[in-house]
């Protein structure tokens, strides 16, 4: 029953030998050229008012200091999880964000360049970052290691922050669907609407999980400088 229930997150499933699971992370792509080679329409005004939204707020937590256009790299974060989150609520469309092989490789890829970027450009403003203002003489080597100690998991932390949502919901929605041959009649309906309001809430966290991992992503870049 478990190996039915996690077969699908595996994403060793193939198609003539081939592993075509991963390929579900290029369909967002589908989405882009409709709004850019066409004339303005709504779904082009909608999502243009998103990214200005999410531009506005980056450039205020990233700082006056702020390079010009970086707050591009959080908003193309956003948009990368999003699609992906959104797109593996589809039937037969593999989830790639469900997977630490994914997460992981984003957080620990933007997490290792704000660090070597930090450090070779900021290197005193970093170590003033590993001891809080009025922190006691006694206390200061306790405070370097818990805050060295919070700083290498931070990309682990926001790796399995989006691992374990998406799985958390998918993994409901399986267990519910499975018990559909062992309830009553009467009791499908209530099955159906309580799928029904969980496949709502699943939509919100895809858009929810997105926005929380590019806010965190900008906070850590904004420490640096």
């Amino acid at each position: 029953m478990m190996s039915n229930l996690f077969s699908i997150f595996d994403p060793s499933t193939n198609l003539f030998n081939l592993s075509l699971n991963w390929l579900s992370t290029f369909i967002g792509l589908l989405f882009l050229p409709y709004p850019f080679w066409f004339l303005p329409n709504r779904h082009f005004i909608f999502w243009n008012f998103i990214i200005n939204k999410l531009h506005n707020e980056f450039k205020t937590l990233l700082g006056i200091n702020s390079f010009n256009g970086s707050t591009f790299i959080f908003i193309s974060l956003f948009s990368f999880i999003f699609f992906n989150n959104f797109l593996g609520l589809f039937p037969y469309i593999f989830t790639s964000t469900s997977h630490l092989t994914i997460s992981l490789t984003i957080s620990l890829t933007l997490w290792l360049s704000f660090m070597i970027f930090g450090w070779i450009n900021y290197t005193q403003h970093m170590f003033i970052h590993l001891i809080p203002q009025s922190t006691p003489t006694i206390l200061m080597p306790f405070m370097v290691l818990i805050e060295t100690i919070s700083n290498i998991i931070r990309p682990g932390t926001l790796a399995v922050r989006l691992t374990a949502n998406m799985i958390a919901g998918h993994l409901l929605l399986t267990l519910l669907s499975s018990s559909n041959n062992s309830i009553p009649n009467y009791l499908l309906f209530i099955l159906i609407l309580i799928q029904i309001l969980l496949l709502t809430l699943e939509s919100a966290v895809a858009i929810i999980q997105s926005y929380v991992i590019s806010i965190l992503t900008t906070l850590y870049s904004s420490e640096i400088n």
